[in-house]
């Protein structure tokens, strides 16, 4: 367990201005459809259900958060997980907001009998990472284990008067490799993490290869058209393949209701066809903002919903970045 200063009142609130300043970016209200497919698309037995997300269990010991910001409540915003061994408990993301953070610590210590002893953030983006505070309510709480790349990007967009226990939840991190997998050994139940580039600089994964379950952060969305802000186009296309060939009976993207292999091959074929708009943004001599405005996705490959109406454009942007060597 590791010790900070307490969290005060004035922390959460600054931290919680700034993840209403990012929940601004996103596009509302969203379409009832989409909410609506994202309530009924259950796999597990839900355990927990509020405004902002369901906890549905997976199997004994293993439960996936499903966020659903299309209503409005951003206190999590991305997906996650809790894994449970007899020696300690993982909790998958921190999320958008420390009250975010703080329900799932107090769901797993509800579920396992336990409070977290272990945190992984995939990656720095704020609603994977800015409530890291929420599992230290009375000032300790579990190691947060994250990618040097992650640390480092996360540190730098801090402001010089952060507080200083979020400050020091940064410091203390334990550090991911970054050029190999690594494991964690929660009892009984070995996690693999591994490694990856393409939805930002520094990506992980988490997986239990015995049991079919993967974890994939933001290298895959589900039913959202994903954000290519910091993305490596080619990367992120190499990566979702390699995650997929692995052949998980059960994916847990970033964003969107749980997902098996046809789903995959359809979140296969959106990136695909943004590549396309791309390829031919690059020859037509268009603009990203004329690809964007152009782009379609296939009816053929189901509803798929976009948290800002720049994605397309976003996405366009970052496949000529790569090809210009930007």
């Amino acid at each position: 367990m590791t010790e900070h200063s307490h969290p005060t009142r004035r922390g959460f609130i600054k931290t919680a201005s700034a993840c209403a300043a990012h929940a601004a970016l996103m596009a509302t209200p969203f379409p009832a459809a989409a909410r609506t497919l994202w309530s009924e698309r259950t796999q597990g037995r839900v355990v927990a259900q509020e405004p902002f997300g369901r906890l549905e269990s997976l199997s004994e010991g293993l439960w996936a958060l499903v966020s659903t910001p299309l209503g409005g409540d951003y206190t999590t915003v991305s997906n996650g997980g809790i894994l449970a061994g007899t020696n300690g408990v993982l909790v998958i993301e921190a999320f958008q907001t420390p009250e975010g953070a703080l329900w799932m610590a107090e769901k797993a210590r509800e579920l396992t009998g336990r409070w977290p002893t272990h945190v992984l953030v995939t990656h720095y983006h704020g609603d994977h990472s800015n409530g890291a505070q929420g599992f230290f309510p009375d000032g300790t709480g579990p190691s947060i284990h994250v990618t040097g790349t992650t640390r480092r990007l996360k540190r730098e967009g801090m402001p010089a008067d952060t507080e200083p226990l979020l400050r020091g939840i940064w410091e203390d991190a334990v550090l991911l490799a970054e050029d190999r997998p690594g494991s964690l050994d929660l009892g009984g139940r070995t996690v693999l993490l591994s490694p990856w580039q393409g939805h930002t600089s520094s990506d992980v994964t988490v997986s239990l290869p015995d049991e079919g379950v993967t974890w994939c952060g933001d290298l895959v969305w589900n039913g959202m058209f994903p954000n290519y802000m910091d993305a490596t186009p080619s990367q992120l296309s190499r990566a979702v393949r390699a995650i997929q060939s692995d052949g998980s009976d059960t994916y847990v993207p970033g964003h969107g209701p749980l997902a098996k292999d046809a789903d995959m091959s359809r979140y296969l074929e959106v990136i695909n066809g943004i590549e396309e708009t791309a390829r031919t943004a690059r020859r037509e001599g268009w603009t990203a903002e004329e690809a964007g405005a152009r782009h379609e996705i296939r009816e053929d490959l189901g509803e798929w919903t976009l948290f800002n109406p720049s994605y397309f454009q976003r996405a366009v942007e970052a496949w000529m970045k790569e090809w210009s060597g930007g």
